[in-house]
């Protein structure tokens, strides 16, 4: 694997994902041992003429030796194609490159309710831009792969929950969207998008780990009273994970008890009605 020498890619600090994936290129010889950096260490002693607010927003990747640089998908391309030259016509073809540089902006300018940065992260002179498109398109797309895996789930949880309609799960998941959404805004206005994207990170994450029963019960038939147990389970650490998310925050208890409640009337309405 051949390295990218002389070059330096610009990560945010705040950002676990944005971590991982650099260190990666250092650790498998992409990238140079000193070929990152994160942005909020200072970006003029790297660059001058950098786009400091585009660096934040696309991950930037600075040729030390002419001061070019390169940004977002780009700069992955990049050190992909330096490392696998194979790949190399794959990574200057422009509907692939189209293609992944929108799925590319989807993850950046949502990462921070994916993964949230610490409290007072908010300390650094620039921060990702809010787009308002890509976090609406986050939440619909959250919303309909948890609102697809519960509805495959519930089938579990048969005869002990009742099964309900085909877009009952959607319903649901749609309705606490409303239903916080206009909590929210009447709280605590300014905390809008970035509340309704961590919660739906929450509510997405706690799909996922519903999958791993919903494959297991391919090979083991196990009894409703698991699946019920272990649905209990996940709601518990959703419930922590809101917890925490919100006083990161500085949203207090008003949002994880109104996200609580909701679900709490929602259960019964399935119960008994």
């Amino acid at each position: 694997m051949k390295t990218l020498e002389n070059h330096m890619i610009l990560f945010d600090g705040e950002c676990p994902m944005c971590k991982a994936y650099t260190i990666a290129f250092v650790k498998t010889g992409m990238l140079g041992a000193g070929g990152r950096a994160a942005y909020q260490n200072g970006m003029d002693g790297v660059c001058p003429l950098i786009d400091k607010q585009r660096a934040v927003n696309e991950i930037a990747l600075v040729n030390m030796e002419n001061g070019e640089v390169t940004y977002g998908v780009k700069s992955i391309f990049k050190i992909l194609a330096n490392a696998w030259p194979v790949f190399a016509p794959l990574f200057a073809f422009n509907p692939f490159v189209w293609l992944m540089s929108k799925a590319y902006a989807f993850i950046s300018y949502n990462r921070r309710v994916i993964i949230p940065a610490p409290i007072g992260s908010d300390s650094f002179a620039y921060q990702p831009t809010f787009k308002k498109h890509y976090r609406i398109a986050y939440l619909l797309f959250t919303w309909f792969f948890t609102g697809l895996i519960l509805t495959s789930y519930t089938r579990l949880l048969a005869p002990a929950i009742p099964l309900g309609g085909a877009y009952r799960e959607y319903m649901i998941c749609g309705g606490q969207i409303i239903y916080q959404g206009i909590i929210v805004w009447i709280y605590q206005k300014r905390s809008f998008w970035s509340y309704l994207g961590n919660m739906m990170t929450i509510s997405f994450a706690g799909s996922l780990l519903l999958l791993i029963p919903l494959i297991l019960d391919h090979w083991f038939h196990m009894q409703p009273l698991f699946f019920i147990l272990y649905f209990m389970a996940v709601a518990g650490l959703m419930f922590l994970e809101h917890i925490r998310r919100t006083k990161l925050l500085n949203l207090g208890w008003t949002m994880t008890i109104t996200w609580a409640l909701y679900r709490m009337i929602l259960l019964g309405v399935i119960l008994f009605l």
